[in-house]
């Protein structure tokens, strides 16, 4: 008898693993995932990518805006999962992760005990790690803490942004999905406690929020590289370009090369030919912007920019 599972998840990334069960038959009998949201200009209510799926496949679909309400709660409790999935969801209450007798599992963005948080995927860039992965782990009173069931590494390219780190990671994440549900469906784990994994410096995964993403050109090389990539595409590093004339413009950067090569030029200088290069000399070495939006503007490259703006050395990034 195949098992009754209940998927819970709501952007792009949670999508896979749904797709990877439903492909290899598994009995999803409820999709929760977030209530519809206005967007746009004329704030057309937007679903989440999890339920334009499941509305797809024929998915029965609940979108609670209380995961705590009673009748929420029965309804889920009359689907008689027995198993629960978590996937970039939000936190839930005890009543509903234990409700299911096999449990609830979560798959998370890194190598668990390391960055627990919100934002793992940024915050393993932004540190400039070599590598990450994905974890299986079920879930416990505090978030991310639960036992581990199983992993998988990652490598993260020297050029790897956040965008391109996600979807490594979701494609890997749905396979450990649907190896972790064969596994539990055999009864063939042995889940593994955090505090048996060994790591010497355990690192966080907080919120982003805007001030995290100012760019100081006071930093190294490396760090502003990092920073770049570890935001893009969003929520985005930025900084400000200021004029001549004093006024300032808000530009988000998307894509930066790095350059180590040593120089002796004050930091901060800013060298372009005006077409299609813009550098900026920094400590330890030279940051090439690729990739920019300026406010009220649409994302372009360097040359598109460079094309509307002429840049000389009376400018400055601050």
């Amino acid at each position: 008898m195949s098992l009754k599972i209940i998927y819970l998840g709501t952007p792009d990334f949670a999508v896979a693993g749904l797709d990877i069960l439903v492909k290899n038959n598994y009995n999803i009998v409820g999709v929760i995932t977030a209530p519809d949201k206005p967007a746009g200009r004329g704030l057309q209510l937007n679903q989440s990518a999890v339920k334009k799926y499941a509305v797809e496949n024929k998915l029965h679909v609940l979108q609670p805006t209380n995961l705590k309400d009673p009748d929420f709660l029965a309804e889920v409790k009359t689907l008689n999962a027995d198993l629960q999935i978590v996937v970039a969801f939000r936190m839930m209450p005890e009543m509903l992760w234990s409700m299911p007798p096999l449990g609830t599992f979560n798959l998370h963005a890194s190598l668990l005990p390391q960055y627990r948080g919100a934002a793992p995927i940024n915050h393993a860039i932004l540190n400039g790690e070599k590598e990450t992965g994905v974890t299986t782990f079920f879930l416990k009173h505090q978030i991310d803490t639960g036992d581990v069931i199983f992993q998988q590494k990652v490598e993260i390219g020297a050029d790897d942004t956040a965008g391109i780190l996600h979807d490594k990671l979701m494609a890997v994440g749905a396979t450990l999905v649907l190896k972790t549900v064969q596994a539990i469906e055999a009864n063939n784990v042995q889940p593994i406690p955090q505090a048996n994994i060994a790591v010497e410096d355990i690192k966080h995964a907080p919120k982003i929020f805007r001030e995290d993403c100012k760019i100081d050109w006071n930093a190294d090389a490396q760090t502003i590289h990092n920073l770049v990539r570890g935001l893009s595409p969003y929520p985005a590093a930025y900084t400000t370009l200021q004029l001549p004339d004093g006024k300032t413009l808000d530009i988000k950067i998307f894509q930066t090369k790095l350059d180590l090569s040593s120089h002796n030029k004050q930091v901060g200088t800013i060298q372009t030919d005006n077409k299609s290069y813009l550098y900026i000399y920094v400590s330890g070495g030279i940051i090439s912007i690729l990739s920019l939006q300026p406010a009220t503007k649409r994302r372009m490259a360097i040359n598109e920019f460079l094309a509307g703006n002429k840049i000389d050395s009376t400018y400055k990034f601050i």
